[in-house]
């Protein structure tokens, strides 16, 4: 008969190895998975939660966003109902940012003013990236003949002053008299803002790809019979678009900026169109009377801006890791 003590004993040891042999595993298991390789994203992203500046940019453009989106929920005033009678009426519990010189509730179209500026910012942006990244990987990975053309092609709209040259744009497509519908004073003025600014992407876009097609990864698959397009959409791309969205997130604030300008200067958006540069121009000659018609607009463009340049700045130091 075996001993009742050596089999409760056997079966403790027993007990003990596969426990042992279970928290070994799991210890493998964990280490793997901290030894598992992060994509870049991944760690910008880990980093970017550790930045107030992205926290507080992000959340000034989620309230911008959601203000273009549903502008009702900040208001219940019709930014076009006007009462002349509240003509220029300052800032009042009844009116917070007062009245302009037609009697339209500033709040209600600094509100709805969101909109038309964050259009022309998105637009121009896509437009803009679109079209100077298309040409500049081309540039970058030909370093032809044609990356010469196309170089010196960028050059001459890189030359371009901005203002003069959507001025010159702008007036040769509407005559001074008229007054363009709201799709297409819209449409051009993206597209204007996009003819004058996309040498910027295609230089980013085409530095980076001299730098990417260095790279043992594109080599291999030049080597291995890959077609030009399989490398540039394959491989080339992925690697190359980080720079030029830090550029575009950028640029997206600077745009703003550009619509409230040519708005300003009475060449971009009209009335009846609602935007902050539309209002902007608006108060221009009567700052003195009543500037609160120019100060709100105008803070609600800088505040933008500013919260798309600090996001970039964010989203450009979490993307090298060279500044960590």
């Amino acid at each position: 008969m075996s001993d009742p003590g050596s089999v409760s004993g056997g079966t403790g040891l027993e007990a003990a190895a596969a426990a042992g042999v279970d928290q070994a595993s799991h210890l493998d298991d964990s280490s793997q998975k901290q030894r598992r390789p992060r994509s870049l994203w991944s760690d910008a992203w880990q980093e970017l939660r550790r930045k107030p500046t992205f926290i507080i940019s992000l959340v000034i453009i989620v309230i911008v966003v959601v203000m273009a989106i549903w502008p009702s929920l900040f208001t219940s005033v019709d930014p076009r109902h006007a009462n002349l009678d509240k003509s220029l009426a300052t800032p009042s519990s009844e009116a917070w940012f007062g009245y302009d010189l037609q009697g339209y509730d500033v709040y209600a179209r600094a509100m709805y003013g969101a909109r038309a500026s964050l259009l022309v910012g998105i637009f121009s942006t896509i437009l803009t990236v679109l079209i100077g990244s298309f040409v500049g990987i081309i540039a970058g990975y030909a370093k032809t003949w044609i990356d010469s053309v196309l170089s010196r092609f960028a050059d001459i709209f890189a030359g371009i002053p901005f203002v003069l040259g959507a001025i010159v744009i702008l007036t040769t497509l509407n005559a001074p008299s008229e007054n363009p519908g709201v799709v297409r004073i819209v449409t051009q003025v993206v597209l204007s803002i996009a003819v004058l600014s996309w040498p910027v992407a295609m230089r980013i876009m085409r530095s980076a790809t001299l730098v990417a097609k260095q790279q043992d990864y594109v080599k291999a698959a030049r080597g291995l019979g890959a077609s030009p397009l399989r490398i540039v959409f394959r491989h080339l791309l992925p690697n190359t678009v980080a720079p030029v969205m830090v550029y575009a997130t950028i640029a997206l604030g600077a745009f703003i900026g550009a619509e409230a300008t040519l708005a300003f200067l009475g060449i971009g958006l009209r009335p009846p169109v609602v935007s902050w540069g539309v209002m902007i121009s608006e108060s221009r000659d009567y700052f003195q009377s009543a500037p609160h018609m120019l100060l709100f607009p105008a803070g609600f463009v800088t505040v933008t801006v500013l919260a798309f340049v600090m996001l970039g700045d964010a989203v450009r130091d979490a993307l090298d890791p060279k500044s960590r």
